[in-house]
């Protein structure tokens, strides 16, 4: 089994996209390392302001207005994109990489300037898992999604 992998494309803004595991391996599990986004539009002439989340939870959450005491939230990015000097260009990403994944994962993006659709790129990382463990987490799945 590959040790990490990543999932990417490109998402309308404003909507969703799961991330499947449904190729989920008895004993094994995943870990979110890496969420990144990134404008589809040309850089030299345009402005972009993107927000992106991915939860484990039974709905997508809002990735401009994320809630941290969401336990389902796994990773939350943002993504400023100016062609102006006076404001700048950059990023931030936060991802909870102690969470466990076994199932499959909502995907939600924003472009709140243009409206244009967000590229965006998750790495993950398998785990194994003991018997117990697998139990715990599968457990601790369930009641998120089922919230």
């Amino acid at each position: 089994m590959r040790k990490t992998f990543v999932m990417r494309g490109q998402t309308a803004s404003g909507s969703t996209e799961v991330l499947n595991f449904g190729k989920y391996k008895q004993g094994y599990a995943y870990k979110m390392t890496d969420f990144q986004i990134y404008p589809s539009t040309g850089i030299g002439s345009n402005n972009d302001e993107l927000a992106g989340s991915v939860t484990a939870g039974k709905t997508a959450v809002d990735p401009t207005a994320p809630n941290f005491s969401n336990d389902g939230l796994i990773g939350t990015a943002i993504f400023k994109l100016s062609h102006l000097v006076s404001n700048p260009t950059g990023g931030l990403s936060l991802v909870n990489d102690t969470y466990v994944i076994t199932q499959n994962l909502i995907l939600m993006v924003q472009n709140t300037d243009s409206g244009t659709p967000v590229n965006w790129q998750c790495r993950f990382e398998s785990v194994k898992m003991t018997g117990a463990e697998e139990a715990a987490v599968n457990y601790k799945q369930f009641a998120i999604s089922d919230e």
